[in-house]
């Protein structure tokens, strides 16, 4: 009666998924194949009593009912590795796995057939079996890998089993592995949860709800929505970039422009829960969360601050630069963040920065403040020009003159043609110029002068 109970289960279970991924097929988008690989470890200690059978036995059973009912989905195959079964431990052999059915359309029966004929005999040689996935998986880039590692126990050929799943997940040759441990002692558990996510089976009851968690992981829609909060928690920004970071491999997974809908709820994302991620939101500066929590199986709502206000570099008129450019820092670092011209409008998260405006004399203003919701305005005074109405060859610079009369170094003037119009600040300045036939410094020509907002302020070079 038990037994009939636990196949009823499963089965609704597995029609519930099946209506599911049909109404998911029906997408715009067509899926990817989904190939499970069961890692199957019979070790001899696989042959130990557990309840009212063996391990093994449990084992085989359960993976008989699932992979037979998996075998009614068309975008699912699976294929069966197993690894302590060819040779006995006397031999110790650390390279005792085997791929005994391949991956292939509806080979349920060719599964099942397998796991009775497997007797388990020797060691537990997880790392090189792990190892030896990389080959069973068709090439095919578009598809989801999944290892399901069904184990008793720990390695026991001194290999590295973790690492070598990290390297595997970083190729993209599977996806971050589920592994179920039967009658794991607590000490172990650590060494076998960094090879994926780990269950615990403590007893039939619990491996058979694993089994069926994980499949519900695996074949399950999982949508995320993500929530642009302000600085009171409220879902108003959008229409930002943001992206979904394999956070093993730091590659890309998901790109999207941010959508709020006319409700003020953001939209439904579909991903694939089974990879790990960072989200980057891409506002200036970018916003980057860290592993974020994705539950599959289910709609999940990642909330992140990030209160947003609009500097305006208000230009007043043509300019005589050109178009300026602005550079933005963030206050108190000597990063640029974000180069904006004069003219435009640009978002940034609400707090304080630092401008250097391009002009001659360069501006600098500290400790700028952006709100949220409010459009912090900027203008500069309006430039004036110098012109040089002289065609001389020589050698000159000119200096800014603060109040105290200091002088400041801004710029050379053209050693072949000294005739120029150059845009300068308000305020005053000094030229300082030798001709090219001059033969001594001290007929350096030194002149002081004033450039006014919009005017035109005009020098000539003496020849001496």
């Amino acid at each position: 009666m038990g037994s009939w109970l636990k196949k009823t289960g499963l089965l609704l279970l597995l029609l519930v998924l099946s209506a599911t991924i049909t109404a998911i097929a029906q997408d715009k988008k067509p899926k990817p194949k989904t190939r499970i690989l069961f890692l199957l470890d019979a070790s001899g200690s696989m042959m130990a009593k557990w309840e009212n059978s063996d391990r093994m036995s449990i084992a085989k059973n359960l993976l008989a009912e699932l992979v037979d009912s998996l075998d009614r989905f068309e975008n699912v195959e699976v294929a069966l590795r197993a690894y302590g079964h060819q040779y006995g431990r006397e031999r110790n052999d650390c390279k005792d796995t085997k791929l005994e059915v391949p991956f292939a359309a509806d080979n349920a029966a060719t599964v099942k057939s397998k796991l009775s004929q497997i007797v388990p005999r020797g060691n537990t040689p997880i790392t090189y079996s792990l190892e030896q996935t990389a080959k069973d998986f068709p090439d095919d880039p578009k598809a989801r890998n999944i290892v399901i590692l069904i184990t008793d126990g720990i390695e026991s050929c001194n290999g590295d089993p973790c690492a070598v799943s990290l390297a595997l997940q970083k190729k993209r040759i599977f996806l971050r592995p589920f592994v179920i441990g039967i009658g794991i002692d607590a000490e172990y558990e650590k060494q076998l949860n960094c090879i994926g996510q780990y269950f615990n089976a403590a007893d039939v009851k619990t491996f058979e709800n694993v089994l069926t968690e994980i499949v519900t992981q695996t074949l399950s829609e999982t949508t995320v929505s993500v929530e642009l909060q302000d600085e009171n928690g409220k879902s108003v920004e959008t229409n930002v970039n943001m992206t979904f970071l394999n956070s093993l491999t730091g590659l890309p997974e998901y790109n999207f422009v941010h959508y709020l809908k006319d409700n003020g709820k953001p939209d439904m994302l579909e991903i694939d829960a089974l990879m790990p991620y960072d989200l980057v939101v891409n506002t200036t500066p970018i916003i980057v969360e860290r592993s974020v929590t994705i539950k599959p199986g289910r709609h999940n709502v990642i909330k992140v601050k990030a209160p947003q206000g609009i500097l305006y570099l208000r230009q007043d008129g043509p300019s005589p630069y050109g178009q300026l450019q602005t550079i933005v820092r963030q206050n108190g670092e000597t990063r640029t963040l974000n180069v904006q011209p004069f003219g435009e409008r640009h978002k940034y998260l609400s707090g304080t920065y630092d401008l250097e405006i391009l002009t001659t004399p360069r501006i600098y203003l500290n400790d700028v403040e952006v709100k949220q919701g409010q459009t912090k305005t900027v203008t500069i005074p309006i430039p004036g020009q110098l012109a040089i109405s002289s065609q001389m060859q020589g050698y000159g610079s000119v200096y800014s003159v603060d109040e105290n009369g200091s002088q400041r170094w801004l710029l050379n003037i053209p050693e072949n043609n000294s005739k120029v119009t150059i845009p300068l600040q308000p305020g005053k300045y000094k030229l300082v110029y030798r001709m090219k036939t001059a033969q001594s410094s001290k007929f350096t020509d030194v002149q002081d002068f004033e450039i006014r907002s919009g005017a035109t302020t005009n020098l000539r070079i003496f020849n001496r």
